[in-house]
């Protein structure tokens, strides 16, 4: 199998994951706590936390974890990798969450597909989205151009189930996944009407993202050598 290969196999994975956990661990909460909306955030931006994590450590070394086409981007734009792995990744991104929206409504014995209705097209939804995909990509890529970048797996779970709270999106940061939680009318579900919006929220947010690395963290620094003694 060749490398390319590889890596396309782990961003699909990878996003299918993913999206299996938001979806599904949002369908769990609506139905584990109903009435309690608080409560079923909790649950739903906990097991996104954990589940985000092991996903990141799991495919790190295969495709870089990107599961996300703003990440892919950035990462293109600052010299890492070149535009061609983008007709890669992003179709897997894309393809893997649409998958893992299917299987999670499996797992619970809904529909393969279901649209969503959930409404999300409010300025301050938007303006959340900006504000999470920019702190997403200005933390990624901090550690990545401080020699950080194993802390990514822990930090990025944690940046994300913080921001289920502090944003009033729920802090998707994530133009795959958004494509993917509108096949779910569940918890975690978003309308196609609002995914435009979403999307061009996010990339607003990338590159304000993007501008900040360029800005503080402007010289790349290799990862520190592993000790082996």
């Amino acid at each position: 199998m060749t490398h390319t290969v590889r890596s396309a196999a782990g961003e699909f994975l990878g996003s299918a994951g993913l999206a299996a956990v938001v979806i599904g661990s949002g369908i769990a909460a609506q139905r584990l706590s109903p009435g309690d909306v608080g409560l079923q955030l909790f649950e739903n931006a906990f097991a996104t936390a954990l589940g985000l994590a092991v996903l990141i450590l799991v495919f790190a070394t295969v495709s870089g974890s990107h599961f996300n086409p703003v990440v892919t981007l950035v990462d293109i734009a600052l010299h890492r990798r070149t535009w061609s792995i983008a007709a890669v990744y992003l179709p897997a991104q894309v393809l893997g969450c649409i998958a893992g929206a299917v299987v999670a409504n499996l797992m619970f014995g809904a529909a393969p597909v279901t649209l969503s209705t959930t409404d999300r097209s409010a300025w301050p939804l938007l303006l959340s989205e900006v504000v999470a995909t920019a702190g997403l990509i200005l933390l990624i890529f901090a550690l990545v151009r401080t020699g950080r970048s194993h802390l990514a797996a822990p930090a990025v779970g944690a940046y994300i189930g913080a921001a289920y709270f502090f944003t009033s999106s729920t802090s998707f940061a994530n133009p795959a996944i958004t494509i993917g939680r509108t096949l779910s009318d569940t918890f975690a579900g978003i309308a196609p009407a609002s995914v435009l919006p979403f999307i061009v929220a996010q990339l607003l947010g990338a590159a304000l993202g993007y501008g900040a690395v360029r800005v503080l963290f402007p010289v790349a620094l290799p990862e520190p050598a592993v000790s082996r003694g």
